[in-house]
C-alpha cells in the first residue's frame, strides 16, 4: 500500500467585509499528511468546526482521489472537480497543497502552482469561543467519511497567508507568523502548541507514533477549548459538537411570510426546525393559556413556549428550557399542578437517560427550577430497573402517579414528588384484548378523568395517536376500550392536554404533514365522554372567533351519480359546515379544492364500509339509523382537517393549484338533501 506524504493548506479572507470584520473571515489551514489509502471517501485532515459550520482539508468526498475545500452544506466548496488533479505521488513524495481563501475567491495550489480557483463567500470559525478542531473525520456528525493515514504537522492561521508564505513553511519548525492553534505531535502528547485548544481526545484507534498522529479507518481526534467541549464532540456513538453559549431566542414569525404557511393552525416560525414538533407540558394558570412544543435549534432539542387567552392566537416567549440551561435536550412530557396548585412539569431529558421534574418559578411560566430527576425504587428499597422514556404525572387524590413510557410502559407512585415507590407494568394483568398488544408501545402518554373513566391519551411510534378507556385496579391501570386518532404516518402524533377553568379537556397533537412549516399543532379538539360511552371529538368553541363573511347555500338537492358546485362559498382558508338528511345513497360527500369542471379532493361517506374516506385514508365512522350526516371541514392552505358528528377526526394535507378552491357536493347511488354554511377565516399571526 503507498503512502503519500501531502502539505495542504487552506486560507481565506472576504472582500464584501472591510477593515476589522473582513480579518474576522480571515484563516489558513494547513496540515502535512500521509494518506494510507487514496480510496477512503470524505474523511479530513483537519476541519475547524463551530456547531454545524467547518471548513476542513477533505479528501475524496465528491470525486475520489482529489483533495478539496470541505465545507458544511459544500457552501465554500467548488463542486465541479473534473479539473482537479488526481492525487498519485508515492510514499516517499512530499507534496505541499495550499487553498487561499481571499476575498470571495478561493484558489488552490499544488506545489506553488494553480491547482483551482473560484468564487465563494467566507464565515468567521476562529471566534467563536465553541469552535473545535477535528482530524479524520469531516465534521463531528458527519454521517460518514474518513480517512487514515499519517499526519505530521498541522496549523490554524488567523490569517490569509500568501503563496510566499505557504512555501515557507516547514513541518515541526515554528513559523515566522504567530499561529492561531499548532500541533506537531511531538513528545508523546497531543498539544496545541499555542496552549488554545489545550484539551484533545483519541478514539476508535488513533494514536501517536514517531512524532506524527495516526489514523486508522474511522479514527478521529477532537481537540477543544474546554474539557466539556471534548467531551460532548466524542461522547457516543453521534456526538455533536459544542454548542455556542446561549443567547436567548424567541421564535417570531418572519417579515414575509411563504405563501404556502397556514393562516390558522399554530406552527413554528423559525428560528431552528419544529422537528419533532410534539406539544407538550399544557396548563391553564393566572388567565392564560401555556402550550410548549418541541423544536431543534443549534443547541439541540427545546422547548418552545407559547400562550394565549383563547387558545386562538398565540404570544411566543423566550425559549429557557433548552440544554444550556437544563444540561439535557427536552424530549417529551407534560404539565401538572402540584397539591398546593404550583404548575410543574414531567419530561425525558434527552441524551440523559432520565426523566425530570421541573417547578414554574413565575407566573408567566418563563422560570423554572433547576431539574430533578425521577428516581423511583422498589418497595425493598433497590433502585428501579425500568427504561426512562416519555413520562406523565397526574395527582390522583393525594397521591401522585407518573408513567415511565415505552413498551410496556411502568408506573411509579410519590407522597411529595421526591420518593417514588415503583408499582411495576402500568397495565393490569387482566386488561381485556382490545386488539392490541398489552407491550404496545406507550409514548407521548397523558392520564385524565373524562366522564366516569380514565382516558389514556398516547402514541405508538408504529401506529400513530390512539387513546385507551378505563379505570384503575389494584393501582394499576385496566383498560376496557381503545380506539385510533391517526390515520396515516405521523400526521397526528404526539398528543398533549389540558383542563380548562370551565371543565372542558382540549387536546392538541402534531401534524408532521409534507408541504407545510414544521410543527404544526392540530387544531385544538374539546374531548368529552358520554353516558353512551363513546367519546365526542369537537373542534375547539373559540374557534369561531376566526370567522367572517358568512354564507349560505340551503335546500341544496344533489342528484344520484351527480355533483354540485357551491356557488357563494369557495376558498382554501375557510370553515364549512355541512349538515345532509338520511339518505341512501351508497357514496356522499363533498369535494374541495375543485377546478372549474368540479375536479377536487373528495371528503366520502361509505355508510356500506362504515368509513369516511379522504386520499389514503379511511377512518371509521357510522351513522345512527334516521341521524342527520354533520361535517365540520376546516381547509388552511393545504390541510383539511375534518370533524364528523362530533364521533370522529381526521386531518390530511392535500396540496392544490392555487386557483382550484371551488367547493362541491356529490352522490352515488341515490340523491341528497344539504345546507351548507361557511366563512372564511381570518389569521391568527399579527400582521398576516
Amino acid at each position: 500500500m503507498k503512502t503519500i506524504m501531502v502539505s495542504l493548506v487552506i486560507g481565506f479572507a472576504t472582500l464584501s467585509l472591510c477593515g476589522a470584520d473582513a480579518a474576522k473571515t480571515d484563516k489558513t489551514l494547513v496540515v502535512w499528511v500521509a494518506p494510507a489509502n487514496l480510496t477512503h471517501r470524505g474523511g479530513s485532515a483537519l476541519t475547524i468546526q463551530s456547531g454545524d459550520q467547518f471548513d476542513g482539508i477533505v479528501f475524496g468526498e465528491l470525486q475520489a482521489g482529489k483533495w478539496m475545500a470541505g465545507s458544511d452544506f459544500h457552501k465554500r466548496t467548488e463542486k465541479a472537480q473534473d479539473d482537479y488533479i488526481l492525487e498519485t505521488a508515492d510514499n516517499k513524495t512530499m507534496v505541499q497543497m495550499a487553498v487561499v481563501y481571499k476575498g470571495d475567491e478561493i484558489r488552490i495550489y499544488r506545489n506553488g502552482e494553480v491547482y483551482a480557483s473560484y468564487q465563494a463567500k467566507n464565515i468567521d470559525l476562529l471566534s467563536s469561543k465553541n469552535n473545535i478542531a477535528v482530524f479524520g473525520l469531516r465534521h463531528v456528525g458527519a454521517a460518514g467519511g474518513h480517512i487514515s493515514g499519517a499526519i505530521e504537522d498541522a496549523r490554524i492561521y488567523s490569517t490569509a497567508l500568501t503563496v510566499d508564505e505557504i512555501k515557507s513553511l516547514q513541518p515541526n519548525r515554528k513559523s515566522k507568523i504567530e499561529p492561531y492553534a499548532w500541533w506537531d505531535f511531538e513528545g508523546g502528547k497531543v498539544e496545541d502548541r499555542t496552549g488554545r485548544f489545550a484539551h484533545s481526545r483519541m478514539k476508535n484507534g488513533a494514536k501517536l507514533a514517531d512524532g506524527k498522529l495516526v489514523l486508522g479507518e474511522n479514527s478521529v481526534l477532537v481537540a477543544a477549548v474546554t474539557e466539556d467541549g471534548v467531551k460532548i464532540a466524542t461522547r457516543g456513538p453521534a456526538p455533536r459538537p459544542p454548542a455556542p453559549p446561549y443567547v436567548e431566542e424567541t421564535p417570531a414569525m418572519p417579515k414575509d411570510v411563504p405563501a404556502n404557511w397556514l393562516t390558522y393552525h399554530l406552527a413554528h416560525p423559525g428560528p431552528g426546525v419544529g422537528m419533532p414538533g410534539d406539544p407538550n407540558p399544557a396548563f391553564y394558570y393566572k388567565g392564560r393559556y401555556h402550550l410548549h412544543y418541541i423544536y431543534k435549534n443549534k443547541h439541540g432539542f427545546a422547548f418552545a413556549h407559547v400562550s394565549s387567552k383563547d387558545m386562538v392566537t398565540w404570544k411566543w416567549h423566550p425559549t429557557v428550557l433548552v440544554r444550556p440551561n437544563t444540561g439535557h435536550g427536552m424530549f417529551s412530557g407534560t404539565g401538572f399542578f402540584t397539591k398546593n396548585g404550583r404548575p410543574a412539569m414531567i419530561y425525558h431529558g434527552q441524551g440523559s437517560g432520565n426523566n425530570y421534574l421541573a417547578f414554574a418559578l413565575d407566573d408567566n411560566l418563563d422560570e423554572w427550577t433547576k431539574p430533578v430527576a425521577v428516581k423511583p425504587r422498589t418497595k425493598s428499597g433497590q433502585a428501579a430497573k425500568i427504561r426512562m422514556w416519555d413520562p406523565d404525572c397526574w395527582l390522583n387524590g393525594d397521591t401522585y402517579y407518573a408513567i415511565s413510557g415505552g413498551g410496556p410502559p411502568h408506573l411509579m407512585k410519590s407522597s411529595n414528588l421526591k420518593e417514588w415507590e415503583y408499582l411495576g407494568l402500568l397495565l393490569h394483568e387482566d386488561m381485556p384484548d382490545l386488539g392490541v398488544s398489552k407491550n404496545e408501545d406507550v409514548s407521548c402518554a397523558n392520564m385524565f378523568k373524562i366522564g366516569d373513566k380514565w382516558m389514556l391519551l398516547c402514541i405508538s411510534h408504529g401506529m400513530g395517536c390512539r387513546y385507551y378507556l378505563g379505570d384503575f385496579k389494584d393501582e394499576k391501570y385496566r383498560p376496557e376500550f381503545h380506539a385510533m386518532m391517526n390515520w396515516k404516518n405521523w400526521n397526528f402524533f404526539a398528543p398533549e392536554s389540558l383542563l380548562t377553568p370551565d371543565g372542558r379537556r382540549v387536546m392538541w397533537a402534531w401534524c408532521r404533514l409534507e408541504g407545510a412549516q414544521s410543527a404544526i399543532q392540530s387544531l385544538p379538539r374539546e374531548l368529552s365522554l358520554h353516558e353512551d360511552g363513546v367519546l365526542r371529538i369537537k373542534p375547539l368553541r373559540e374557534l369561531k372567533k376566526l370567522r367572517y363573511d358568512e354564507k349560505n347555500e340551503g335546500n341544496i338537492i344533489v342528484k344520484s351519480n351527480s355533483s354540485h358546485m357551491l356557488k357563494d362559498i369557495s376558498g382554501d382558508t375557510v370553515e364549512l359546515s355541512v349538515t345532509i338528511k338520511p339518505t341512501s345513497a351508497k357514496e356522499y360527500g363533498v369535494s374541495v379544492f375543485c377546478d372549474k369542471d368540479g375536479r377536487g379532493f373528495p371528503i366520502t361517506i361509505k355508510p356500506e364500509s362504515k368509513v369516511m374516506a379522504m386520499g389514503e385514508i379511511k377512518p371509521p365512522f357510522e351513522l345512527k339509523k334516521g341521524e342527520d350526516l354533520n361535517l365540520r371541514i376546516f381547509l388552511d392552505k393545504s390541510m383539511v382537517e375534518v370533524f364528523v358528528n362530533d364521533r370522529q377526526a381526521a386531518v390530511y394535507m392535500h396540496r392544490h393549484d392555487k386557483d382550484n378552491v371551488g367547493i362541491s357536493l356529490f352522490s352515488k347511488g341515490g340523491d341528497i338533501t344539504a345546507k351548507v354554511k361557511g366563512w372564511k377565516m381570518k389569521s391568527i399571526y399579527a400582521g398576516q
